[in-house]
């Protein structure tokens, strides 16, 4: 995620350009740059302002004219469109007909004749006010108490992290130098443990093979047959590389964990080949002799043990659930390799060691074994003389191990440690984008008192600016998910879920919200089920049992899932009093909800500019939606002209 802020004017305080100019900055020249990056899937605005062409009703006005706030809404959009449609043959060539009824600016929309339904027209500017401003907010961004204009960016599916974020990292450099009176700044980096990851794999992959190269030479002490058998390693991954991408594999964490595991298993159908053509040429033969007799001599023990390992790690690809999907490439990566290493060592091995070795010179003398091997001898034949007691100690261990499984903590991915980690904030029901914010604000506070926490970016509310019939709970302005950005595990003595309780503590001092820390695939360690035919006593009974739970040390996310109360403003009609004055209970929600919150997005009128398209929303001022008495006096279509809503209705608090 990047963040997107003015620059400063010379003064050093005031910024150069408003929220409105940034927002629109990102919604137009970012998004378009970034979606032209190979892999980008989506970009998203966090926070910002959106432009919106506000017809603010003027409700006495609307009165004494006997105009409804519907009737406004829907003859501005029967007036104010572009309507394409038919088709013209003139000059002989052949053109399509477009309707264009549109203005480019509010001053222009405020003098447009409205005509009505009784026959009349009047001028918009005799009911509301027109203003080129912004929409209501239900969504904020802030950086460190900062507030600014956030926006993630989000991959196609199968693209790679690493070459995606490169992409993106080049396309914010080149608008930064493009505009440098916005400053963009990478806030949050998802692609970074990632590449650590990597790196660290593949750091574990050059060390295990240079390693298993050391042992061949410690063991077989000849340069010429170590670098046969060292051969096997690129000569085995290459292949596997090449199955990788037929199976459409990538470079992982899983992948590159597979090919670390099996590395040292690589060399060893080469090292057993190996081995056993220097044992030949102890007799005398020439290499490519003793090349060709050992390989035929041992070539179905070779085989063998190939498919024993394959054996093993098959399986593990075929896993069902969720782990099959992370052990499936794991399983085929390893099989792969495996399969490559046995066609070198039954191919490859026996033609370089035939090329590359040299007759022994100790050809036909006995050689003597060393310390080690004597010792080694001496070991085996004890537990060859001692069969009953060797097959005793190796029972005891297996059972032995066997006992000690149910010890182990058991789970299904280790707790990772990212150098990040999130406090997802939800007030009660009713609350509004001012007192999240403030919420929010109040535990970053409380966070940034770990010294470990170096930065945190909040993203309050949710839903597009405007948008305030957004599906999902994320719509809910009385929401907040703050990410927290720590110092690297390197460098801190504390684990990730030391900090999360170190946070949980000091977050417990915040009234009136519910929080939960850690990341949102963090697992549930325990759930309690409670049933009841009394919903009040169950929800109560829920409350109870989530405070009970707080308290007790070492517990931490206690929440439960029993659904807060929404208050609500209940409009009743009086269906016979309605029904005599013409009026029906669609016209009574269309009424209220235009004058309330304005239409829906997909419905509203637009004002088509050279650029983009500006909705315009026809709504009564915020201020009377704070006012009961207010609503009930808005007009609603009746068949002797407008009626009031308090006349054909009951206006209730729930």
């Amino acid at each position: 995620s990047f963040t997107a802020t003015s620059a400063l004017n010379a003064d050093g305080k005031t910024p150069r350009l408003d929220a409105q100019d940034v927002s629109w900055f990102v919604d137009d020249t970012v998004t378009k740059r970034l979606l032209s990056v190979s892999g980008v899937g989506a970009v998203k605005r966090i926070g910002g302002v959106k432009r919106e062409i506000r017809v603010e009703l003027d409700a006495a006005q609307m009165a004494a004219l006997k105009v409804a706030a519907v009737d406004v809404s829907r003859r501005l959009k029967l007036v104010q469109q572009e309507a394409p449609g038919g088709r013209g043959d003139v000059g002989g060539a052949e053109q399509s007909v477009r309707t264009i009824a549109t203005v480019k600016t509010a001053a222009e929309l405020a003098r447009l004749d409205i005509p009505l339904a009784d026959g009349r027209h009047i001028r918009l500017d005799e009911v509301a006010r027109v203003l080129d401003t912004t929409a209501e907010a239900r969504s904020e961004a802030t950086f460190n108490g900062q507030t600014v204009v956030g926006f993630e960016v989000l991959r196609t599916r199968g693209a790679g992290e690493l070459d995606v974020s490169a992409g993106v990292r080049s396309a914010v450099a080149e608008l930064a130098v493009q505009r440098p009176d916005i400053a963009l700044n990478l806030v949050i980096d998802n692609a970074a443990p990632v590449k650590e990851n990597f790196d660290g794999s593949m750091e574990l992959l050059y060390e295990g093979a240079l390693l298993a190269v050391i042992v061949v030479w410690v063991f077989l002490r000849n340069w010429r047959a170590t670098l046969v058998a060292a051969a096997a390693l690129p000569l085995s991954v290459i292949p596997a590389f090449l199955g990788m991408k037929y199976l459409g594999y990538t470079l992982n964490t899983v992948t590159l964990l597979s090919l670390a595991l099996v590395v040292g298993v690589l060399v060893d159908d080469a090292i057993v080949e190996i081995e056993n053509i220097e044992r030949h040429l102890r007799m005398g033969k020439t290499p490519f002799n003793a090349a060709m007799e050992a390989a035929n001599e041992i070539g179905m023990a070779v085989i063998a043990t190939t498919f024993a390992l394959v054996a093993v790690f098959l399986p593990t690809a075929f896993m069902a659930g969720v782990p099959g999907l992370f052990f499936k490439q794991f399983g085929w990566t390893a099989v792969l390799a495996i399969l490559a290493s046995l066609m070198v060592a039954r191919l490859l091995t026996p033609m370089m060691a035939a090329y590359l070795l040299k007759p022994s010179p100790h050809a036909g003398a006995e050689e003597k074994d060393g310390a080690v091997m004597r010792n080694y001898l001496r070991a085996v034949s004890w537990c060859l003389n001692h069969r009953l007691l060797t097959s005793l100690g190796a029972a005891a261990f297996f059972i032995g191990s066997i006992l000690l499984v149910p010890l182990l903590p058991t789970g299904f991915v280790p707790a990772s440690d990212r150098g990040q980690t999130q406090i997802n904030l939800e007030l009660p029901p009713g609350s509004t984008l001012a007192e999240t914010r403030l919420l929010a604000e109040r535990a970053r506070l409380a966070a940034m008192q770990v010294p470990q926490v170096k930065s945190v970016f909040a993203s309050i509310g949710g839903g597009s600016s405007g948008d305030a019939f957004a599906p999902g709970a994320s719509a809910e302005a009385r929401k907040a998910t703050l990410t927290l950005t720590t110092s690297h595990r390197n460098d801190r003595s504390e684990s990730m879920a030391e900090l999360e309780a170190q946070i949980r503590t000091r977050l417990a001092d915040i009234p009136g919200v519910r929080f939960n820390v850690g990341p949102p695939d963090t697992g549930v360690k325990m759930q309690l089920v409670l049933r009841s035919e009394d919903p009040v006593a169950l929800t109560a009974a829920a409350q109870r049992v989530e405070r009970e739970l707080r308290t007790l040390q070492g517990i931490g996310n206690v929440s439960s899932s029993a659904s807060l109360v929404r208050p609500e403003i209940i409009v009743t009609p009086d269906f016979a009093r309605a029904a005599d004055l013409g009026v029906t209970a669609a016209s009574i929600g269309e009424t209220v909800r235009v004058a309330t919150t304005g239409d829906y997005d997909t419905n509203l009128t637009k004002l088509n500019l050279a650029e983009r398209q500006v909705p315009i929303r026809v709504k009564l001022p915020n201020a009377l939606r704070e006012d009961l008495a207010a609503i009930g006096q808005l007009t609603v279509p009746g068949k002797n002209g407008p009626v009031m809503v308090g006349n054909v209705a009951s206006i209730t608090m729930a």
